[in-house]
Formats: C-alpha cells, sequence, structure tokens
C-alpha cells in the first residue's frame, strides 16, 4: 500500500508562483515513479509530469513544458512540482500517482498507476 498526499494548492495569479507537494508513505518510495495530473471542471484528467525513481528522468505534457518542474527527495518521500508562469488554464484539481508495478505503457496514461491522492486545487486567475 502507498498513501499520497498532496499539498500546496490555492488562488494564485497568473505570472505568479506555486509550489505543490506530494508526500508519500508505505512501500519504499525510492523504488517507483510519481507523476502529477491534473483535472479541470467537467473535463478529463490529464497528465501533466512524471519523475523516474532512480536517475530522476522527468518527462511533460507539452502545456507545461518550460513552466513547470518537478523533482524529488528520496529522503523525505516527497515529490515536488513547481509551478512557474502559471495560466488561467492551469486551473484544476492536481493529483500525484505512484507507478509501483512498473507495467508497461506511456506514461501518458492513467491505468499506469496503482496509487492516487486525494489532490489538491489549484486556481490561476488572469
Amino acid at each position: 500500500q502507498v498513501q499520497l498526499v498532496e499539498s500546496g494548492g490555492g488562488l494564485v495569479q497568473a505570472g505568479d508562483s506555486l509550489r505543490l507537494s506530494c508526500a508519500a508513505s508505505g512501500r519504499t518510495f525510492s523504488r517507483y515513479d510519481i507523476a502529477w495530473f491534473r483535472q479541470a471542471p467537467g473535463k478529463e484528467r490529464k497528465f501533466v509530469a512524471r519523475i523516474t525513481r532512480s536517475v530522476g528522468t522527468t518527462y511533460y505534457a507539452d502545456s507545461v513544458k518550460g513552466r513547470f518542474t518537478i523533482s524529488r527527495d528520496n529522503a523525505k518521500n516527497t515529490v515536488n512540482l513547481q509551478m512557474n508562469s502559471p495560466k488561467p488554464e492551469d486551473t484544476a484539481v492536481y493529483y500525484c500517482a505512484a507507478d509501483v508495478r512498473g507495467v508497461p505503457g506511456a506514461p501518458e496514461s492513467l491505468s499506469k498507476y496503482d496509487y492516487w491522492g486525494q489532490g489538491t486545487q489549484v486556481t490561476v486567475s488572469s
């Protein structure tokens, strides 16, 4: 079992910065990849970013590339999502997810992830 708890969401103005955190507990944190997804009202949940467990290779959705940065601290069992220059279209509930089984598949695929947090709301005002 893995428990994930997101924090750091809130209201931010476009162009400001915000950092989300995902705290993990349960299985050995350094043994699985973590991703961030987001879901806007009435929309499907979509991939934002992913970081691998050991080397820390990162992947980003085109919509956030160059603005968001995902990082992890295996000593603190946390993954952060630094959101720079957010836009109103970034408004969504942000979820972190853990890929524990490591089944083959695209990092953007929801089915690749075994555990999800409850989410944290991010609202970007113009």
